[in-house]
């Protein structure tokens, strides 16, 4: 059998936060990384910090760095409505050159599927989503799971090599992806060519861009969240992708991403959806990508990250 602990290294334990304080417990001290806990978990952490692809599409590199920094904010939280047995795997070994290891990570992720986990990937660069969805593909079948991209860019760039602008053309272009099932959420129009628009367009993918997505939501605080559920409620069954790329997110809220835009979704309409993603039982991935420390302000996106993860877990509990 693949050796996942052979093929990642351990999170730094300084990173889990240790208040030492019964009434106010935190999500460091409850979170565990040792290898005899991995089989009695429900949920695993991921990380692959690594921003290769990022800066093959000429994008301010920075997020290698994200994983930890993530960590380090998430692990302060309080445990507060979160019962779930979560294990912090560690990250993915990188290699000398992206495509291996994408190669890697989605064996890696192929198994700690296979073992019924729920899984959260930190990002790195959005390239990672390539890896991940090969490795649902695997587990679930082609044609059997259902692609959220949150996202300002469609990542559907027709480049050679892969880079972070390639992950989800990978995926079409290997029929690892049903287009019929794969939806392109929050992009935006000044930030994509026409070229790429047709192109979806021409295979069917679903495409609601940030202005249809949140032009009623000054008046309905679930009109966002009704678009997903919409969808949701005509591809039940099937194995659900969720990924976030943090410059979805308007940079007032997320200034520290790759490529931040000063409009975008707000950071409550993030933790709303991370908060649909973990209602949904059939959720098996969750992932968030291009979160850049070396721009952050005050922790603001890791923090924000972190929150997301947090609203992610205790929905799952309400699920239950």
């Amino acid at each position: 059998m693949f050796d996942i602990f052979q093929n990642t290294t351990r999170p730094k334990k300084d990173l889990f936060f240790i208040k030492d304080d019964k009434y106010d417990v935190r999500l460091g001290e409850v979170i565990s990384f040792q290898a005899e806990n991995y089989k009695a978990s429900e949920v695993v952490i991921l990380g692959c910090p690594q921003d290769e692809g990022v800066a093959r599409n000429k994008g301010r590199i920075g997020a290698a760095l994200a994983p930890s920094e993530i960590r380090a904010q998430f692990y302060k939280l309080t445990n507060f409505g979160v019962s779930l047995n979560i294990f912090d795997l560690g990250d993915t070994k990188i290699q000398s050159t992206l495509e291996e290891t994408h190669a890697l990570h989605t064996e890696i992720v192929e198994q700690i599927l296979r073992d019924g986990k729920q899984l959260i990937v930190l990002g790195g660069g959005n390239d990672v989503s390539y890896a991940d969805g090969a490795a649902i593909a695997k587990v679930f079948g082609k044609d059997n799971w259902l692609a959220f991209n949150i996202d300002a860019h469609f990542d559907v760039r027709a480049d050679f090599p892969r880079n972070s602008g390639t992950p989800y053309r990978q995926l079409l272009d290997d029929k690892l992806l049903s287009p019929k099932k794969f939806f392109e959420m929050a992009w935006q129009p000044q930030s994509n060519s026409k070229i790429y628009h047709t192109y979806l367009q021409n295979l069917g993918v679903g495409l609601i861009n940030f202005f249809e997505l949140t032009k009623g939501a000054a008046s309905s605080p679930f009109f966002i969240e009704n678009h997903f559920l919409e969808i949701l409620n005509n591809h039940t069954g099937e194995a659900i992708f969720w990924g976030f790329d943090l410059d979805a997110v308007r940079a007032s809220d997320a200034p520290g991403t790759s490529a931040p835009s000063p409009i975008g979704l707000t950071a409550e309409d993030f933790a709303l959806l991370c908060g649909t993603a973990g209602f949904c039982q059939n959720t098996k991935l969750i992932e968030f990508t291009e979160v850049n420390p070396r721009f952050d302000i005050d922790n603001r996106t890791a923090k924000l990250t972190a929150i997301g993860i947090h609203k992610f877990l205790t929905s799952i509990k309400k699920a239950g």
